[in-house]
């Protein structure tokens, strides 16, 4: 039988508890408690609690590229891409019960000023993220389909940032009614 990757174990452990927990919450015994793994082997594969972070943000962002990829269907026309990438991204987040939020806007409040190690990270994943949705928008302006009397780049920075602004809302109020009123402002009001 294969010997378990303890440096593995240890990542999708970090990305569940500081999902759930916060940076903040936990510590290093809290992750490797729940990995199953002796504390003493985290600091064989991670130099830090902060580097971690980064591995843990690394991984989150993969699981999001597979929802990411809705927005470059060309079979979808644009603006039906934009709002099923969204509706995807509520499903997941009302699936968790709102408890968890985004990691990504999590790490983004919680540590930007702590760990510039993580802010930067944060930095290289909103910019990724924000050409995602500008290169679709593009498209739905060349069909008319959305208002081009703004600049995409602009545009997808400012869904980019309601929509995290959203997140943190229905995490809260623990209801979707932030995102019913995001995707009625956006889709009705922003972008047509």
């Amino acid at each position: 039988m294969p010997k378990p990757n303890v440096r593995e174990q240890i990542v999708v452990a970090g990305l569940e508890t500081l999902h759930r927990r916060g940076f903040n919450g936990c510590g290093v015994q809290d992750i490797t408690d729940a990995a199953g793994v002796p504390k003493g082997s985290f600091y064989n594969h991670f130099e830090s609690k902060e580097a971690l972070g980064v591995a843990v943000l690394d991984r989150y962002w993969q699981i999001c590229a597979a929802q990411l990829r809705l927005l470059s269907d060309e079979r979808v026309p644009p603006l039906d891409r934009l709002r099923g990438y969204f509706e995807s991204l509520a499903e997941t987040i009302a699936g968790q019960g709102y408890a968890k939020g985004c990691l990504i806007g999590n790490f983004s409040t919680e540590l930007a000023d702590q760990s510039r190690l993580v802010r930067e990270r944060l930095t290289g994943i909103f910019a990724a993220w924000t050409q995602a949705l500008e290169t679709c928008i593009r498209q739905a302006q060349r069909t008319d389909a959305v208002r081009s009397n703004l600049d995409a780049r602009t545009l997808a920075a400012l869904l980019l940032s309601a929509w995290e602004g959203t997140v943190m809302r229905v995490k809260v109020d623990k209801s979707d009614a932030a995102f019913k009123q995001f995707m009625a402002v956006v889709f009705t009001d922003i972008l047509s």
